[in-house]
């Protein structure tokens, strides 16, 4: 009951002396306290007839907040020890791998429940979702965007379920779903190193988990935006089948450009290209986008899917294929359902999903990149916890957390104290 009370009376001002690192994080644990996930967190991995010495919801926050501040091993949660006149009491190391033990499916289950729930209420706080954007525009009024993408993660020891990758290295190869319009990361599925790409049922899998992360408001105008290993039949049928008078589901996925593509390409007249956009909305030169969805057979797809491809001059060093060399363009294409808005538009609004690669990139510097434990069920219970992802001077009844005036953030980290502090108990 008293593991969310080490901020009673805590007050954030810009101001002179006596400063500590780390103040990002004091915001961080607040956040997940006033949002109800350290709550939440711990429901979730409660067990019936057993009380722990430390809150298991504060542990796990308290890792994640590590986590969020830079650490890559659990050792690292002594950073966090060793300021408790600004944290209060924070697990230890052995405490910290015990709470992470205790994590198996059906707690994962329900800590992704509890993430969702925080987000709910977060979320009910904002005039609006941030709106995702794609050359200079918003793509849509209340479309929430949604970029799947896998990505490797090397292992330098031997580690539960690690392997050779495609890339004749070693590890894993996570499947993560990340929100374009907040830039969140909603789910990881953590894979062994030799796990497809193009794996259907893992596809379905993240983003019906990604899909219940998203408050149900929110749900009812969704894009979904992948590379080509999200073109396989599967994947785009139980897309399909998600949409409803109630629900509008587009797609947006990357396509392999083969012989029958090769054939309709060189069927299109001059006059079918016209020029792409750049990410600020302007005219890029060099690169053209046309449509060969009447000029290919596409039976045994979904209906309503249109595919689009893009050409462009190749820069000095790239790898072109047989028939690139031919006439010197390279050649990509994406499908899509959305049938209405210029190609250009289309296709600068998928070429927006590489921003998942810096959200990727980001979770990886923030944990990801460096499983702490040999136990793959360990290695499951960090990854949910890299997705939940200044120094005090003691006055004689408050605390204040000092930040020096000259520091460039300063103002912004007191608003964002403010702000915090007014978010409403989620009851």
């Amino acid at each position: 009951m008293q593991s969310t009370q080490w901020s009673t009376g805590l007050t954030v001002e810009a101001a002179g002396h006596g400063v500590v690192s780390h103040v990002g994080a004091v915001l961080l644990r607040m956040l997940a306290d006033r949002s109800g996930l350290t709550g939440g967190l711990a429901q979730a991995v409660a067990r019936r007839g057993f009380v722990p010495g430390r809150d298991r919801g504060r542990v796990l926050t308290d890792l994640a907040v590590m986590i969020a501040d830079g650490g890559e091993a659990i050792s690292d949660v002594e950073t966090l020890r060793r300021q408790g006149e600004v944290f209060g009491q924070v697990a230890s190391q052995a405490t910290s791998w015990r709470a992470l033990d205790e994590v198996g499916p059906a707690q994962l289950r329900r800590i992704a429940t509890a993430r969702a729930r925080a987000r709910v209420h977060v979320w009910s706080q904002l005039d609006r979702v941030p709106p995702a954007k794609a050359a200079g525009r918003e793509i849509g009024e209340g479309t929430v965007v949604i970029d799947v993408d896998a990505s490797l993660l090397l292992a330098h020891s031997e580690k539960e379920n690690a392997t050779p990758t495609y890339k004749r290295t070693f590890g894993f190869h996570p499947l993560l779903v990340t929100c374009d319009n907040t830039n969140e990361l909603l789910t990881v599925k953590l894979r062994p190193g030799n796990a497809g790409s193009n794996t259907a049922t893992d596809h379905v899998e993240v983003l019906t988990d990604a899909l219940a992360q998203i408050p149900a408001p929110h749900r009812r105008d969704v894009l979904v935006r992948a590379d080509g290993a999200g073109a396989t039949h599967v994947f785009l049928d139980w897309l399909t089948a998600k949409n409803s008078p109630r629900r509008r589901m587009q797609y947006s996925i990357g396509w392999r450009v083969d012989g029958d593509d090769h054939a309709a390409i060189t069927a299109l007249p001059d006059t079918g290209w016209t020029p792409a956009l750049n990410a600020d909305g302007g005219v890029r030169d060099g690169a053209m986008v046309a449509e060969l969805t009447g000029l290919l057979n596409l039976g045994g797809w979904p209906d309503g899917m249109r595919v689009i491809v893009r050409r462009e001059r190749p820069h000095p060093g790239a790898q072109l294929t047989l028939f690139e060399t031919v006439d010197g363009w390279r050649y990509t294409a994406f499908v899509t359902n959305t049938q209405v808005g210029a190609l250009q538009w289309l296709e600068a609004r998928h070429r927006a999903h590489a921003r998942a690669e810096d959200r990727i990139r980001c979770a990886k510097q923030a944990g990801l990149g460096r499983l702490p434990s040999r136990v793959f069920a360990i290695n499951q219970a960090w990854c949910a916890l890299t997705a939940v992802a200044a120094r005090l001077v003691h006055g004689q009844r408050r605390r204040r957390l000092r930040i020096p005036t000259t520091w460039p953030w300063a103002d912004q980290i007191t608003a964002a104290f403010n702000r915090i502090t007014a978010i409403p108990d989620p009851g």
